[in-house]
């Protein structure tokens, strides 16, 4: 099951699961779109695909919340 990252490694914009925009990797390296633009697609950490990251609606979401561990540098938690 996806980890569902909150925001975007590089620029910190939120990144909700129940909305489109994020990008991933393999490892779940997530970005959002203007960000994996700027990447031309490509995760800076392991130099892998990002891809769109499917969205977690409805029953699912709340049976299986997404992750509030924000992994932009500049992220307080």
């Amino acid at each position: 099951m996806l980890e569902m990252r909150p925001d975007c490694e590089r620029c910190g914009r939120d990144l909700p699961a129940d909305k489109h925009g994020a990008f991933i990797c393999s490892f779940e390296c997530t970005f959002c779109a203007d960000c994996a633009d700027k990447l031309e697609e490509r995760c800076p950490n392991c130099g892998g695909d990002l891809l769109d990251r499917p969205m977690r609606e409805g029953p699912a979401l709340a049976k299986f919340p997404a992750s509030t561990e924000r992994r932009h540098p500049g992220a307080r938690g």
